[in-house]
C-alpha cells in the first residue's frame, strides 16, 4: 500500500482511489463529507479518536450531529468559506471535546480531487 502522509499537498489524490479497508489502515482520521457536512466516509482512525463507530455516523451531519464542538467559525466557518470559494485547503490545530476527553488535534481540510465532496483529516497531537 502507498504511504499516505498527513498534511501532504496531494493527500486527496491518493485517497480518492482507496477502498474502505485501505482508508481504515490510515494512521490518521479521514472523513469525507458533502458540501453541507453530511458524512459519506469515516475511517477507523477517526473512530479511535472520537470513540464513535462509522456505522453510527455515516449519513449524519458532521458539524451538527456528530461533532457539534466544531460548529464554530474557527472550524465550520473555514469549511464553509472554502466550499463557497471552491478551493478548500486549510490546516489548523483544534480541540475535540464533544462526548470525549478533550483531545488536541491537527485538522487538514481539502476539496476532493473529483466530484463535490470534501475531506477532513484529523491527527492527534
Amino acid at each position: 500500500m502507498e504511504m499516505v502522509k498527513f498534511g501532504s499537498d496531494d493527500v486527496e489524490n491518493t485517497l480518492s482511489s482507496m477502498s474502505e479497508n485501505q482508508l481504515d489502515d490510515l494512521a490518521f482520521g479521514a472523513i469525507e463529507v458533502d458540501a453541507q457536512g453530511k458524512i459519506l466516509r469515516y475511517n477507523a482512525a477517526e473512530s479511535d479518536i472520537t470513540g464513535r463507530a462509522s456505522s453510527d455516523v455515516i449519513g449524519k451531519n458532521f458539524f451538527r450531529e456528530v461533532a457539534p464542538c466544531t460548529d464554530r467559525p474557527e472550524f465550520r466557518g473555514r469549511f464553509e468559506e472554502g466550499v463557497r470559494q471552491d478551493n478548500l485547503s486549510t490546516m489548523f490545530e483544534y480541540v475535540f471535546d464533544y462526548r470525549m476527553t478533550p483531545t488536541k488535534v491537527r485538522v487538514h481540510m481539502k476539496k476532493a480531487i473529483s466530484g463535490d465532496t470534501y475531506w477532513i483529516f484529523v491527527k492527534r497531537l
